[in-house]
């Protein structure tokens, strides 16, 4: 079936005239002859809107309860049965009531669009995804219910419907404005002129990028596309603080903007570890971005700007978003930050540094060694500078008594140098300070002579000690750099098993993280043939391997090939590809190298359990026949052999009335054996897939009556509320009349006296939908799906009446003829059970 059309109209606000532009578009393709009806519009106390909408055919809508609250709703149902050629749904962003078969209205667009049914719709500028926080910033208030910019491009025609403010306030103090009570900007309802004037510069300018990408296919279509540019790609990169939902949006706009380029999101875990990056909000932000349409990656650096930069071009990237670090003059000086410093590395592709409210000061990027290089730099200078302003304020040597003081001193500027600089700057200090207190404070001065021992062992002594001091504070920064190199790791592992391991394809999706954390060109785990040798010489022949799985290009098929070979154990290897990767990322990669051993063997459990699933469910079914047996074709046995046994008694003697009860009790007792045995043949039938189905076309109301018929005087109360134009069906007609008897009786049973169980039909798309409704207690929501499983009778007591198959033989059978059977809450208390076949 072809897929309808849908065209939407564009405002900026509320009270612009989308329903009116609507409603008239709608009176002119039925002055064409089309068939067009309003399966909801929303006049909201417009008398012009209301006077053009009573002139178009209206499908009544449905009311939802929910929590003693009744609202009204568009009736997808019934305007799939009307099957019109064109339908009007108004506000295509609302969020139906709980309750309703769609979350979303635009959910009900996309059910009637295939079903082969023109929608023409309205939608406001503010509900878009992507400008939603614009939004917000502009009007000081969230805009509600908001619909992927994606869907909204897909419609076949997008047209503004556009107003200026002056007018729109003039319109609303007429009354003639929109009086709907969402939240947004309401014509003269207190909003400044100039956020109208925002929030219509907005609606151009989403409208014109639509223009573009029209145009874009027009000239692909048309062979006019010769030299067009490569697809742009956007980054943007986020550090996991609140920003970052900003950032998306940018970035998602800097991608529509470019027609058609992909969003990819990013965050790194630096040397920092990941203190600063809160996961619950890179969960949220991974939601927003996939939402927008974009991917979300995360690898591991040291340094921030060249990881990003890496990543950036190792996806071809052409636009990287970051977010503006509002830093101090003070703090540039010593660092000028990750925006600066991946703008000066960044090359060909354009950086965006997008300012944000509540930023974060950055502190730049992290350093490869120990401590920075500025901060040895400084370490030197300090060392060089403050020796001889030592000796200067201390001064020339006149007495013995100095030399204790200075030494204190240089020692003190030691251990000052060490802390600022680390070692080496610290080793100058000291080995200066020595020659400085020798030269200056000790006999002969002058010289670098000692005459005292005692001031020998005192210059040796504090060499010694102000080695130690330089020696442990260089380990100490070291340790900490390698704990927060640790800590990033351990956030990178965490990120992994949080959401890749719960993919669908966890194996792939942790080899394909692996390969994007180091950049490498392939990733392949490989598993060692049954019964092949072990040792170091066979890890050269692909003959011996098979590859369990891989990404990347040219993965290796034997261990030798990579450039890196991680053993996991004697039939499992892991082989990376493209470059070596440092001797310190070596303990993440092999513990990417065990999840990556302990998915392959939980997938293959998974397969292992899914082969399995089949036989347990047989021998569920199995143990509960035999069960169900045991008990429901006892008590007709037993009834029926007592009948006989008392009718071939020479004990007793029965007069003709006696003899008439125990023949109609016999009779009714291997009747009813004889249907028990019929469900649980055809039970076995539709398990086994051998179901002998026999479809023909036929009328729905001569196998309607037919059914209550055969139901006698208990079928007689049924109301059929069948169309007198409706369209054949086609089915099996005696399954379908088993169905219908299984449904109707089970309905008439729950049904109070009063309000007896309705049949009717409409048809939806290319099936016909048959409904049973009845106004008994019903079943809850929960129970909907336990009331298909076989030999079980939800709650219900009574054992005599049957095996408990009769809704499990029903769906099975209806699916048997291409249908599906579901079942529905009836308004106002009861269970509505919907069949579906094929119409002829």
């Amino acid at each position: 079936m072809t897929r309808g059309e849908l065209r939407i109209y564009l405002g900026a606000a509320p009270g612009v005239g989308k329903t009116h532009r609507m409603l008239e578009e709608a009176h002119r393709r039925r002055a064409r002859g089309e068939d067009v009806v309003v399966g909801l519009v929303e006049p909201r106390g417009r008398a012009d809107v209301a006077a053009l909408a009573a002139g178009l055919e209206t499908v009544p809508r449905r009311t939802v309860r929910h929590l003693g609250s009744a609202y009204e709703e568009m009736d997808l149902a019934a305007v799939l049965a009307r099957s019109p050629r064109v339908v009007l749904v108004d506000d295509l962003a609302h969020t139906n009531a709980p309750g309703s078969g769609h979350q979303a209205r635009r959910q009900d667009i996309d059910t009637l669009l295939d079903a082969g049914i023109d929608v023409v719709s309205t939608v406001d500028i503010r509900h878009m995804e992507s400008l939603s926080d614009v939004v917000r910033h502009i009007t000081g208030a969230a805009p509600g219910a908001v619909v992927p910019d994606s869907w909204v491009r897909q419609a076949d025609q997008i047209e503004l419907v556009d107003a200026a403010p002056e007018a729109l306030r003039h319109r609303s103090a007429q009354g003639r404005g929109d009086g709907h009570a969402e939240t947004g900007p309401v014509p003269g309802g207190g909003v400044r002129p100039g956020d109208l004037i925002a929030l219509r510069e907005l609606a151009l300018l989403w409208l014109a990028d639509q223009v573009d990408g029209q145009l874009d296919r027009y000239r692909d279509e048309n062979g006019a596309a010769a030299g067009w540019r490569a697809r742009e790609r956007v980054v943007v990169a986020l550090a996991g603080g609140p920003e970052g939902d900003v950032l998306v949006r940018r970035a998602a706009r800097v991608a529509a903007r470019s027609k058609g380029a992909d969003l990819m999101a990013v965050h790194v875990a630096d040397g920092r570890g990941l203190a600063e990056a809160d996961p619950a909000v890179l969960a949220r932000q991974r939601v927003l971005v996939e939402d927008l349409g974009g991917t979300f990656h995360h690898v591991l650096g040291n340094d921030v700007p060249t990881a990003l930069i890496e990543f950036a071009r190792g996806v071809n990237a052409t636009q990287l978003v970051l977010g503006a670090s509002r830093r101090s003059r003070l703090a540039h000086v010593f660092s000028p930050g990750v925006g600066v410093t991946t703008l000066a590395l960044s090359g060909s592709i354009d950086v965006h540094l997008i300012a944000h409210e509540g930023v974060r000061a950055s502190a730049g990027p992290r350093p490869r060694g120990a401590l920075s290089l500025r901060r040895r730099i400084t370490g030197f200078a300090l060392a060089l500078a403050a020796l001889p302003l030592l000796a200067l304020g201390v001064g020339l040597p006149h007495d013995e008594n100095v030399f204790p003081s200075g030494l204190l001193l240089v020692l003190a500027l030691v251990t000052t140098t060490s802390l600022v600089g680390g070692m080496w700057p610290a080793l100058l200090a000291a080995v200066a300070g020595f020659l400085t207190m020798n030269f200056l404070y000790t006999e002969p001065y002058r010289t670098l002579g000692i005459d005292d021992p005692f001031n020998m062992l005192a210059l040796a002594v504090f060499l010694v000690v102000a080695v130690s001091v330089s020696v442990v504070v260089d380990k100490a920064a070291r340790r900490t750099r390698e704990a927060a190199l640790a800590s990033a790791e351990a956030g990178t592992l965490a990120a992994v098993a949080g959401h890749v391991l719960s993919g669908s394809r966890p194996l792939e999706a942790l080899l394909e993280q692996l390969r994007e954390t180091f950049a490498l060109d392939s990733v392949a785990l490989l598993e060692r043939r049954p019964g092949t040798p072990a040792g170091p010489d066979h890890r050269q022949d692909p003959n011996l391997w098979t590859v369990a799985a891989s990404v990347g290009e040219r993965p290796g098929l034997a261990p030798g090939d990579g450039d890196v070979d991680v053993p996991i154990d004697d039939s499992l290897a892991l082989v990376l590809s493209g470059r070596r990767p440092e001797a310190a990322d070596r303990r993440i990669i092999e513990a990417f190298a065990a999840q990556s051993a302990l998915a392959l063997r939980q997938g293959r459990l998974a397969d292992e359990a899914a082969a399995a699933k089949p036989l347990a469910e047989a021998d569920r079914m199995r143990t509960a026949l035999l069960a169900a047996v045991s008990h429901d074709l006892r008590a007709p046995l037993a009834s029926a052999k007592a009948s006989v046994t008392s009718l071939r008694s020479r004990e007793v003697s029965f007069g003709p009335e006696d003899q008439e009860a125990l023949l109609a009790t016999a009779d009714e007792s291997l009747d009813r054996l004889t249907a028990l045995v019929s469900d649980l043949l055809d039970m076995s039938r539709l398990q086994a897939g051998v179901m002998g189905v026999r479809a023909v076309d036929l009328p729905l109301r001569e196998s309607v009556l037919r059914v209550l018929d055969q139901l006698g005087p208990r079928g007689r109360p049924v109301r059929v509320d069948l169309p007198e134009d409706l369209a054949p069906v086609r089915a099996d007609p005696g399954l379908l009349e088993r169905v219908l008897a299984n449904v109707v009786d089970n309905a008439l049973r729950f049904s109070p006296p009063d309000r007896p169980p309705t049949v009717t039909a409409a048809a939806t798309g290319t099936g016909l939908e048959i409904r049973i409704i009845d106004h008994g207690p019903g079943v809850p929501e929960s129970g909907h799906g336990r009331m298909f499983v076989p030999f079980q009778r939800l709650g219900d007591t009574d054992h005599d009446t049957g095996l408990g198959l009769g809704l499990a033989l029903s769906r099975g059978l209806v699916q048997a003829m291409d249908g599906t059977m579901e079942p529905d809450t009836t308004p106002g208390g009861g269970l509505t059970m919907r069949v579906t076949l094929p119409r002829a």
